[in-house]
């Protein structure tokens, strides 16, 4: 198992270009683009700035909805993370199901 290249940071305050930045990465070969984009922003984004990341990511019309090659969305997904309440709530106030 390789190392982590950065450490994560607690308490960093983040500019919206910042956030938006995940608006902007690619998927691999066969998975929904969407599906990527929202997979990213939730595994390196703090609970308030992935509000903020679907606001913008709902502004450019992307589905919130997007499955993975199971057929699964994030917020199916993340609904079965205990320790994470919070994204389940920030996800379905922007729409998800």
């Amino acid at each position: 198992m390789g190392a982590k290249d950065k450490q994560k940071v607690i308490g960093e305050a983040l500019d919206e270009t910042q956030v938006a930045r995940f608006l902007a990465m690619q998927p691999s070969p066969g998975e929904d683009a969407d599906f990527h984009i929202l997979t990213k922003a939730y595994r390196g984004l703090p609970v308030d700035y992935f509000d903020q990341f679907l606001g913008l990511f709902k502004a450019q019309g992307r589905n919130i909805n997007a499955t993975d090659r199971e057929g699964r969305t994030l917020l199916q997904i993340v609904a079965a993370h205990k320790r994470q309440p919070g994204y389940v709530d920030v996800l379905k106030k922007h729409g998800a199901q």
